[in-house]
């Protein structure tokens, strides 16, 4: 068996890509978390697009010998030239406060055509 290691801790993605796995490979691989593996603490996604974004994030599970995969994601609105892009998840400022996004995106997007 093989071991992958989603680069979040996501227990909700790290299930879903683990039934995917399992319907594609008959069970030969396992899914990790970053957790299941040691790592602590936060990944620092300096990256300028989602992909640079997303091999930071795997590169930190290979780093420790594991084969990493990771994802990143966020909302790019061609009336605001892209943005929020890859701040969507502290576009208003603290990360992952969504009511407080939403709001600034609506407001953003006022009077926009």
């Amino acid at each position: 068996m093989v071991d992958i290691v989603l680069a979040s801790n996501n227990k909700k993605k790290i299930a879903e890509l683990q039934c995917l796995i399992d319907e594609k490979l008959g069970g030969k691989a396992k899914v990790l978390s970053l957790r299941d593996i040691g790592f602590e603490g936060d990944i620092d996604e300096y990256g300028k697009s989602f992909e640079a974004n997303s091999l930071i994030k795997a590169s930190a599970a290979a780093k420790l010998g594991y084969i990493g995969i990771a994802d990143d994601s966020g909302l790019s609105v061609n009336a605001l030239g892209g943005a929020p892009g890859i701040y969507s998840a502290r576009y208003a400022g603290e990360h992952g406060d969504d009511e407080a996004n939403n709001r600034k995106l609506l407001s953003e997007l006022e009077g926009k055509s």
